[in-house]
């Protein structure tokens, strides 16, 4: 049953997300931002991460406000003009986006993700190959497991398919299943958690390398005992009662294992993702 839209407004602009009680005199009394690239529909996003920022923001003193892009396109524009305090993201590793200066501090302990090109177990295809003129189901022109680097694959293999952008990695999920496309092109752990859910099986045509789970990161403009707060929050999240609660209560919503809380990360975690940019072959000729 669909929330009802002031709910689902409430949810995605975070209008529910108090400002933490308990704030820090250091600290600015007007939330800071927090993006969240967008994998899933916004209020799947807002559920799972209020909640969080919630938290944080009770532990830290510093208060944060989920704010979620229409599009990733725009999620992307808005890391360009750094209009957002913190992003949990991989948009701004790519050319052109790392001007604005944002800098990795946690991430999620969770396995590496892996891009992936994938099909219904049931169906034919064993090859990229056997993929060619076929419908793949992608996310959209800036996102990294679920265009750049399948799409790049396939370029280098020679394989042309018919590009169908769905906006987010579930969407993406939803059409090769539904049969719309033959394959998708997704983060292996959204994939994974997806299949859980959905009880759903598949067979995976390509795999790039691994790369880190996506980060937490900061705009330079943001206070560094700002920064310092929200980073301890984050890496003291799981080593709290209440915080284990919400990590455990968040888990089932994406059909995910209970979650270990955050790990402390840099921007040298994200070394071969620069690297893949730097080198990746340019796209031309793409529908």
């Amino acid at each position: 049953m669909k929330l009802p839209w002031i709910l689902a407004f409430a949810l995605v602009t975070g209008l529910a997300l108090p400002m933490a009680s308990k704030a820090q005199p250091t600290h600015s009394s007007a939330p800071l931002t927090f993006g969240v690239l967008k994998v899933r529909s916004a209020v799947a996003t807002a559920q799972y991460w209020n909640p969080i920022l919630r938290h944080i923001s009770q532990k830290s003193g510093v208060p944060l406000k989920l704010r979620l892009a229409k599009s990733n396109a725009d999620h992307a524009a808005m890391i360009i003009r750094g209009e957002l305090d913190f992003i949990y993201s991989y948009y701004q590793f790519a050319p052109g986006n790392d001007a604005a200066g944002y800098l990795a501090i946690v991430r999620p302990v969770e396995a590496p993700m892996y891009s992936q090109i994938i099909v219904p177990a049931t169906a034919p295809h064993q090859s990229l190959d056997q993929l060619r003129g076929h419908a793949v189901a992608f996310v959209s022109r800036g996102a990294f497991a679920g265009y750049l680097a399948p799409m790049d694959a396939l370029q280098r293999a020679g394989i042309t398919v018919e590009p169908h952008f769905a906006g987010t990695l579930e969407s993406a999920l939803g059409q090769m299943v539904s049969g719309r496309v033959q394959a998708a092109a997704v983060n292996s752990l959204i994939a994974q958690n997806y299949a859980a859910r959905k009880k759903i099986v598949y067979r995976v045509l390509w795999s790039s390398e691994e790369y880190p789970a996506l980060p937490v990161s900061v705009h330079p403009a943001v206070p560094q005992d700002s920064v310092a707060a929200v980073r301890a929050a984050f890496l003291q999240m799981a080593d709290d009662p209440q915080g284990q609660r919400i990590l455990a209560d968040s888990a089932p919503l994406f059909g995910a294992q209970a979650l270990h809380g955050f790990t402390a990360a840099s921007d040298n975690d994200y070394g071969q993702m620069r690297r893949f940019h730097r080198q990746r072959k340019e796209l031309r000729n793409i529908p």
